[in-house]
């Protein structure tokens, strides 16, 4: 074992080859991080591989803006069993969110709108929205006016009466289901009006429950704009960015670098995923998820990643402004708030960003002020401000914390600073 792990801290110092070399690179000796413990963790996601519990991953953590690990694991695909390379394009699901974030707020920060603007002032459908209060014998939704209107802060923090409609069990994610809001694929500015004619799940501010929220922040980028979605994320962040793999779709030519997604059967062995929800992704779609439609590479989205820890630059480029991004980054719910973080103790969250306010009662995993999140087929990412640091996993298999690959990495990397 041990002369294994020596092989893996040699090839941690040696070039990360053609692909990588296009990032900015450092051996992990020169950013203060342990090129072992670093090996260490690429031998832990390398037995995931050799023990049949995932096709493939990536692993990256960058500290400083340089790249000190970019790490390949298995197969792009287990029917193939073609080696995953660095280019791989995986399903990043949730991890949409942020980058959906970073789009409204330079819109915000163009004075297009104010946080605690009502959002029926952009879409009117929105208005005079009612809430949920009971279901009938017969099956039928009693509700009650709304308190006050719907934010847009409310749908930037998770706090806008919405909800997911594949996530919970209660009568309006049924409604969601039976209304054929889930799964369908039509244009937003059709899907949203539908939306909003559900009644809300409980009322705007009370409570944090994960949702539709960020699907309605892609319309809402369109309104304000004048621009589709897609194209305004093209123009604004992936081509300044040179974020050249990411996309709510994966054209033919690029096909043979999109992962499979598998999930576990009855014995604990991966195979296919059957979820009848999963996209087809080789078809460009109407409807352009904000919340979960993208895909991308490692190395796209650790730009994405580094822009927003450098405050919203790279590479002279400015895309918002620091302040922006410190406001996005913290925590914007009211203390107490029912079901914060799906209940996770010790997180916030700020604007599309879940925060570590805990760390204890996190898990000691993160440090105060990191801020992350993560995609249904168990990607991640986060940014650490107090050590500098950016780190990527991507890996798709169903479901969500199926592994704890989360949580082992963030140890991994946070056991590798030394300075």
């Amino acid at each position: 074992m041990k002369k294994y792990i020596l092989s893996l801290v040699l090839a941690c110092l040696l070039p990360m080859g053609v692909f990588a070399a296009e990032l900015p690179e450092a051996d992990p000796a020169e950013v203060g991080l342990s090129a072992e413990k670093l090996a260490e963790m690429s031998a832990h996601f390398q037995a995931y591989v050799d023990d049949g519990k995932l096709a493939g991953l990536t692993t990256l953590v960058a500290r400083k803006g340089k790249v000190a690990h970019f790490k390949t694991y298995g197969a792009l695909d287990m029917e193939s069993g073609r080696t995953l390379a660095e280019d791989a394009i995986f399903r990043i699901y949730s991890m949409t969110k942020p980058v959906t974030g970073v789009a409204l707020m330079m819109l915000y920060e163009e004075g297009k709108f104010e946080l605690d603007d009502p959002v029926s002032k952009y879409i009117p459908e929105f208005a005079d929205a009612r809430v949920f209060k009971a279901e009938a014998e017969d099956g039928t939704l009693e509700t009650e006016p709304a308190a006050r209107d719907i934010t847009v802060r409310d749908l930037m923090r998770h706090t806008s009466g919405l909800t997911y409609g594949v996530f919970g069990d209660t009568p309006v994610d049924k409604s969601y289901l039976k209304n054929q809001l889930i799964g369908v694929d039509q244009p937003m500015a059709e899907w949203v009006p539908r939306l909003a004619e559900q009644p809300l799940l409980y009322q705007p501010g009370a409570a944090w429950v994960y949702s539709l929220s960020v699907e309605v922040q892609g319309y809402l980028i369109e309104v304000l704009s004048g621009q589709p979605f897609d194209e305004f994320l093209k123009e604004r962040i992936f081509d300044p960015l040179e974020m050249s793999d990411t996309d709510f779709y994966v054209p033919a030519d690029k096909l043979d670098r999109f992962v499979g997604i598998y999930e576990l059967d009855e014995e604990k062995k991966l195979i296919a995923a059957r979820n009848k929800l999963l996209q087809d992704y080789s078809i460009n779609p109407q409807f352009k998820s904000g919340g979960g439609g993208l895909v991308s590479t490692t190395a796209d989205y650790w730009k994405f990643a580094q822009m927003v820890a450098n405050g919203g630059t790279m590479n002279g480029v400015t895309y918002l402004k620091p302040e922006t991004v410190a406001m996005m980054s913290k925590n914007q719910l009211p203390e107490a708030l029912p079901g914060i973080a799906g209940g996770k103790r010790g997180l916030g969250f700020g604007l599309d960003f879940a925060v570590v306010l805990d760390p204890a009662k996190f898990g000691n995993t993160g440090e105060v002020g990191e801020f992350f999140w993560g995609g249904m087929a168990n990607t991640v990412f986060w940014i650490d401000p107090t050590h500098d640091i950016v780190a990527i996993l991507m890996t798709n298999i169903l479901p969500t914390g199926v592994y704890d690959v989360r949580g082992e990495m963030r140890t991994y990397v946070n056991d590798a600073i030394v300075d």
